[in-house]
């Protein structure tokens, strides 16, 4: 294993500061800083964003992400054992690193910075889904950040970049695919991690559409919701959730109302979520 810098290795951080990985909070951790750097590089140019960070544990990506040029990196950790190992590598890089104790879950973590931001983090599994939910369901669109380069496991990473037919095609590809351009990179083996997962992990590059299809995001997770809550299902069938005269709603939307949801397109649902609308009177969903 290379260092990118002088900082002690991250077996000794971890040793030093008692941070064995807890299961509670989803911790496995990324010691190959050959990999790391990968990740970081993966965002492209961050000189000129502020660079944040969801659980960087012991500081092997934060490392990566300064030593490849971050101007400024925002690292927020909810494990208070790390704070003291972040905070060595803080001063070993004076005023570009700021650590926020705290659970990114109740923290607007695009917001932190000024001006744009990018979000780069090998994402706790257990929070990983919420959190890209969070970060695709912002408002005001364009968001905040610029770009995004995180890590599922592999499972989750083809549910947010399947394609219509695939099996893995659901509500998360919609809203990725409606409000971004996602992109499977590469994948990363278990043994890379301590302690090392029973799955693969997969990093994936996000870039926002500056103008997805124009429709109410709330009105979109609805329809998709009810579609894919019966996805073997036509959509004659699985679309009576709505409340609404299915055979308008699909005719309106120029859809087949015999096909399934997993076979719709992204715009598909975007026709079917205005539709919706259309019918409800521009009701907002559970008006």
């Amino acid at each position: 294993m290379s260092q990118i810098d002088d900082l002690p290795p991250l077996r000794e951080v971890i040793e030093r500061h008692g941070l064995q990985a807890l299961k509670s909070l989803g911790q496995n951790f990324l010691l190959d800083l050959n990999l790391t750097a990968r990740i970081a590089r993966t965002a492209g140019r961050i000189d000129d964003l502020a660079v944040v960070e969801v659980g960087p544990g012991p500081g092997g990506l934060t490392r990566a992400l300064l030593a490849v040029g971050a101007g400024r990196v925002v690292a927020v950790e909810r494990d208070r054992r790390a704070i003291a190992a972040l905070e060595e590598v803080a001063a070993h890089y004076p005023g570009r690193l700021d650590v926020i104790e705290g659970d990114a879950l109740a923290i607007d973590t695009a917001a932190l910075g000024d001006g744009p931001v990018a979000i780069v983090a090998n994402l706790p599994y257990n929070i990983a889904t919420p959190l890209l939910t969070g970060w695709l369901s912002a408002e005001p669109w364009p968001p905040r950040w610029r770009v995004m380069v995180l890590m599922f496991q592999k499972e989750v990473a083809d549910r947010i970049t399947a394609a219509p037919g695939d099996d893995a095609y659901g509500r998360l590809a919609v809203l990725t695919g409606w409000r971004a351009i996602a992109t499977q990179m590469f994948d990363i083996s278990p043994k890379a991690f301590v302690p090392p997962p029973k799955v693969t992990s997969t990093v994936v590059h996000f870039e926002p559409r500056p103008a997805p299809l124009p429709c109410r995001r709330e009105s979109l997770e609805a329809v998709t919701a009810a579609a894919f809550g019966q996805r073997r299902k036509m959509l004659r069938q699985s679309l009576k959730a709505l409340g609404v005269d299915v055979a308008a709603l699909v005719e309106s939307a120029g859809l087949d109302p015999t096909v399934r949801a997993e076979t719709v397109p992204v715009a598909g649902f975007v026709a079917l979520a205005n539709a919706w609308d259309k019918l409800r009177g521009g009701r907002a969903p559970g008006g």
